[in-house]
């Protein structure tokens, strides 16, 4: 009997080591409002499989932002940049180029580095790759989607958009017609602010989403300038950048909700 009674105390700290993980992966930012619009949609998809409703929703917002960037972009080209505007866009810059100092040039690196192409992958990979060992495949679409409905808006709108970059000397040896928008920071919202969404919609303390949403606004915010201390956007790329990933999460978000609704309907 004693043998026994080992035997269901470990089976039942497993299962609820188990619960508990899969409690601590629940993000509430990633369900489908009851009569909501992901619901609604997921509903007037219901005879496809979640996996191809997750796919539709977000191709199709991928499509939407890329042309609403490339709108942007030929706004601020042709338009914006054109007048004082654009002036005032370069003097940022050139300001920026005036005050560099060693410390402040091994920062910028830092900034770029954490936003570049091998630190935000890693990211996003380890957090799709936890979320797959626990069979959260949302979570795991959210991870890898955030991230690439942002380079694929970025890569469409760079090669439509043939922007200068500022015209101070570069620190970087990269296309000098790619400026708009800056690719750095909007991975940097898409990936880093992805992950706190999900976690101050699991974590509902004041203090916690006081904390992670100024830590974001903070590496953004380090981001953006390192990019234009090391002369490879001006603001409006900035800005460029910032509407893509937050844009970029939104439409992965819905695709996620509209997902859940679907198999929830299954």
């Amino acid at each position: 009997m004693g043998h026994i009674s080992r035997i269901v105390a470990l089976e039942t700290h497993r299962v609820g080591r188990s619960a508990h993980a899969d409690d601590l992966l629940d993000f509430p930012v990633l369900d489908a409002a009851e009569s909501g619009r992901a619901q609604r949609v997921a509903d007037s998809l219901s005879t496809l499989h979640p996996a191809v409703v997750f796919v539709i929703l977000m191709l199709a917002g991928l499509a939407i932002i890329a042309l609403l960037s490339i709108g942007l972009g030929f706004l601020v080209t042709r338009v914006l940049e054109q007048g004082s505007i654009g002036a005032a866009d370069e003097r940022v810059n050139g300001w920026l180029a005036v005050h560099r100092t060693a410390v402040r040039t091994d920062a910028s690196l830092i900034g770029s580095i954490i936003a570049g192409g091998v630190v935000l992958p890693i990211v996003a990979g380890v957090t799709a790759l936890t979320a797959a060992v626990f069979r959260r495949w949302r979570l795991a679409a959210f991870a890898v989607f955030s991230l690439a409905v942002e380079s694929g808006t970025y890569r469409a709108t760079t090669l439509v958009v043939h922007s200068h970059r500022p015209t101070v000397p570069r620190l970087e040896n990269l296309p000098v017609n790619a400026s708009y928008p800056s690719g750095h920071t909007a991975a940097a919202i898409a990936v880093y602010g992805g992950l706190a969404l999900l976690l101050t919609s699991r974590f509902t303390s004041g203090v916690f989403r006081t904390f992670a949403w100024t830590l974001v606004v903070a590496v953004v915010t380090f981001v953006a300038t390192a990019r234009m201390y090391r002369g490879m956007h001006h603001p409006f790329d900035t800005a460029g950048g910032i509407f893509v990933g937050v844009a970029a999460l939104i439409v992965v978000v819905f695709a996620c909700r509209a997902a859940g609704a679907a198999a929830d309907r299954r």
